[in-house]
């Protein structure tokens, strides 16, 4: 089963997806977004259908400390809203610290510096870290059927 990451940020949302069998990710082109304007639902669900993915898992953008925020309930909401768009579940894993290690990966390719200095490709990698340490945790046991659309679930390390 295929499963798509999201990484939901304020001007851009970074997008990966997972191989067949649940074990690799890989990006997606990075969808933009534009201030005051609705999330990229719509963009996200097209996504969703076109690679057939049987689940979603979206970053949560918790404090340092581990709390929850405004922005924290922002992103849940929209996560909440996609999943019942979709009709597949949503599964949200804690981000902090995802964007450091994005950025670290990215200069460790040696790209040029205008290339390192793309925030799309920091927001692709963000994507692909979050889906990445999800898929791990499953440890090959992925199956979307046993889920509830909506539901959620593996939020943070303690779930591990």
């Amino acid at each position: 089963m295929r499963v798509l990451g999201i990484d939901f940020g304020e001007r851009r949302v970074g997008v990966a997806v997972s191989d067949p069998t649940g074990t690799l990710a890989s990006p997606l082109p990075t969808l933009k977004r534009r201030a005051g304007k609705r999330p990229p639902l719509a963009a996200l669900a097209a996504l969703a259908q076109e690679y057939e993915v049987g689940a979603l898992v979206m970053g949560l953008p918790l404090t340092p400390s581990g709390d929850e925020s405004e922005w924290t309930k922002e992103v849940r909401e929209v996560g909440e809203a996609l999943a019942r768009r979709t009709g597949l579940p949503i599964h949200f894993m804690d981000e902090r610290f995802t964007s450091v290690q994005a950025e670290r990966a990215i200069r460790s390719l040696g790209l040029p510096k205008h290339k390192r200095e793309q925030k799309e490709r920091v927001d692709a990698a963000a994507a692909i870290l979050i889906l990445q340490l999800w898929l791990d945790r499953q440890g090959g046991e992925i199956d979307g059927g046993r889920e509830h659309p909506g539901k959620t679930r593996g939020e943070g390390p303690e779930d591990a």
